[in-house]
C-alpha cells in the first residue's frame, strides 16, 4: 500500500488538466491517495494511476455522473479540490456579449463550486467525512489592480465589470457557509487563495515581457508563483495536519495582500 499523508484517501480534483488541478494532482498522487482527475476534455498527458473522467462542472447531470463512478468504482469518497475555473479572456473566446462572458465566468467559478460539494457531500460523509478544497484567488478579497491596459474586451476583462473577482469573492463566502453547514459532519471547508501563479489563466499577461514584470513588482516577493506552491497548501488542506480548520481561506500569494 502506498505511504503518504493521503495514504487510503480518494481525491477527486477538477480543472485536473492543467495549472493548479494538475499540480494537485501529481503531489495527491505522491502523498498515496486515489486520484479521480476531471476536466471538460481528455488530457493530453495521463498519469498511470489517476482515473480520468470528462465532466462539466455547471452540467449537472455530468456531475452526478462522475460522483456516480466514484462511487461505482472506489465506494468512498474523502477529498474534492474544486480547481475548475475560468477568467473573462476564455469565456471572450466565444463571445463579445459583455452579459454572457459575465454569466459564463459565475456559472464555471461558482456554480461548479457549488454543484461539485452538492453532490459530492453524500458521498463524503458516508465515507466518514473528509475535507473540500476550494480555490479561490486573492480577487476576490481586494479586486483587480489598475496599470495595464487591456487591450480588446478591455471592459469585460479588466474593468469594473470583471466578473472573476465577484465569483472568487463569492466562492470565499461559499467556503464559510459551507464550512459551518458540515462542520458537525466531519466534513471540513476550505479556501485557497493564491496571488498571480505560472498557469495558463494568466498566460496572456506573462507572455508579455513588461506585463510580466509589472506583475512580479505587485508582490512583495519579487516573483509569480507556483502551481507546486499551490497543491503543497491543497495537501495541508486535505491532510490531517489541518484537523482543526473549517470555513478558512489559505492565502498564498507572495505578501501581495500583505501590502
Amino acid at each position: 500500500m502506498a505511504s503518504g499523508k493521503l495514504s487510503g484517501k480518494t481525491a477527486l480534483v477538477t480543472g485536473a488538466n492543467s495549472g493548479i488541478g494538475k499540480a494537485c494532482v501529481d503531489r495527491f498522487i505522491k502523498e498515496g491517495a486515489k486520484v479521480i482527475a476531471s476536466d471538460i476534455t481528455s488530457p493530453e498527458i495521463t498519469l498511470p494511476d489517476v482515473s480520468y473522467q470528462i465532466c462539466d462542472v455547471t452540467e449537472t447531470v455530468s456531475v452526478k455522473n462522475v460522483i456516480k463512478y466514484i462511487e461505482e468504482e472506489y465506494g468512498e469518497l474523502h477529498i474534492i479540490v474544486n480547481s475548475a475555473g475560468i477568467a473573462p479572456r476564455h469565456a471572450a473566446v466565444h463571445t463579445s456579449d459583455p452579459e454572457e462572458i459575465w454569466d459564463r465566468v459565475i456559472e464555471v467559478n461558482l456554480k461548479g463550486t457549488y454543484l461539485v460539494s452538492y453532490h459530492a457531500i453524500p458521498l463524503i460523509h458516508y465515507s466518514g467525512g473528509g475535507s473540500i478544497i476550494n480555490i479561490a484567488s486573492i480577487m476576490g478579497m481586494i479586486g483587480y489592480p489598475e496599470g495595464w491596459e487591456g487591450g480588446a474586451l478591455k471592459d469585460q476583462v479588466q474593468s469594473g465589470y470583471n466578473a472573476y473577482p465577484p465569483s472568487k469573492g463569492a466562492v470565499i463566502q461559499f467556503t464559510k457557509n459551507l464550512g459551518i453547514a458540515q462542520a458537525q459532519n466531519g466534513i471540513r471547508v476550505n479556501c485557497i487563495c493564491p496571488g498571480y501563479i505560472e498557469t495558463n489563466l494568466i498566460k496572456a499577461l506573462t507572455s508579455d515581457t513588461e506585463r510580466n514584470e509589472w506583475l512580479k513588482k505587485l508582490h512583495p516577493m519579487g516573483r509569480i508563483g507556483k502551481a507546486s506552491e499551490i497543491a503543497n497548501g491543497a495537501l495541508f488542506l486535505a491532510s490531517d495536519e489541518s484537523s482543526f480548520m473549517t470555513g478558512s481561506s489559505l492565502v498564498i500569494d507572495g505578501g501581495y495582500t500583505a501590502q
